[in-house]
């Protein structure tokens, strides 16, 4: 790689409280960094007791969880349910619609849950297909060692390719996302990404440089990086012991958002056509008025 991408953005994700327990910190989709195509929101997430969001509607859009601390469980209306653990990925494609519920496990011994949701949008012609699901528990994910399996760097390989090994989570639509960990200040390492794809960092432990401006980044900032063409990777340096973060990229989709609450999709007559969609039970919404998870009632 003979030219790094580099930081062109820096949002730093203010926590907040989300409903009845749950405090957040979003960046993508906050008022700061509205649009990142094909990504429209980032929640780093932590959800107290009795806290929870009950049975709510998708349609348009991928959603992707990933818990960092403790377990969330999850059912929805087409017939999934389980259970995603420490380290575990769940990826829901709504489609055309689906209804679903994630509920905190809370148990003794047991860390309040914490993770990251990122919500990824679907190429318009993937915008109506059928709901679909991949599921990994911690122990399914591959891991990529970038120098060595003896080095201090692991790549947790959630979905896309790094350093030799590939995810099995196939995602419409182009996305890659991995989990690094760094446990040595001055550990260094590349990450190839596809030309003219969009991506960003998320820190949440330690601090890092991207490529060779020497500027230092600190936790729960999300880093834009930039997109030239000749930038077909991301060199990060650990700048402090024990360093966590998230590097996601995908292909920039050309075309319009138009986002309701949960519904996404690419003109104002299909968000319309949505809410009557919901409001009726059809095109995917069948069960909007019947069904109801057990784990939120």
């Amino acid at each position: 790689m003979a030219v790094s991408r580099t930081v062109i953005k820096r949002v730093l994700a203010v926590e907040t409280e989300e409903g009845a327990g749950a405090r957040v910190r979003r960046s993508i989709g906050s008022a700061n960094l509205r649009n990142l195509s094909p990504f429209l929101m980032l929640d780093h997430f932590h959800v107290s007791k009795g806290a929870g969001f009950p049975d709510h509607p998708h349609r348009g859009q991928a959603t992707v969880t990933y818990m960092l601390e403790g377990s969330s469980r999850h059912e929805d209306s087409a017939g999934h349910a389980g259970t995603i653990e420490t380290g575990g990925v769940q990826w829901m494609c709504a489609g055309k619609g689906i209804i679903h519920a994630e509920m905190p496990v809370h148990a003794p011994g047991v860390p309040e849950p914490r993770g990251l949701q990122l919500w990824v949008d679907l190429p318009k012609e993937f915008k109506m297909v059928e709901p679909s699901y991949q599921e990994l528990g911690p122990a399914s994910i591959p891991v990529a060692h970038p120098n060595g399996p003896e080095s201090s760097i692991s790549v947790r390989v959630i979905s896309g390719k790094s350093h030799g090994v590939e995810s099995p989570v196939r995602p419409l639509g182009g996305c890659w996302f991995f989990h690094v960990t760094m446990r040595k200040s001055g550990d260094s390492m590349v990450q190839d990404i596809p030309a003219g794809w969009t991506s960003f960092i998320y820190l949440w432990k330690g601090s890092i440089i991207v490529g060779d401006d020497g500027s230092i980044n600190e936790k729960f900032h999300t880093l834009v990086l930039s997109n030239k063409s000749e930038e077909t990777g991301a060199r990060i340096t650990a700048t402090s012991d024990d360093t966590e973060f998230i590097l996601v990229a995908g292909e920039p989709l050309d075309q319009t958002v138009f986002q309701y609450g949960p519904f996404v999709m690419t003109s104002r007559e299909e968000i319309q056509q949505t809410l009557t969609d919901y409001q009726t039970g059809r095109n995917g919404f069948e069960k909007a008025h019947t069904w109801q998870s057990k784990i939120a009632h």
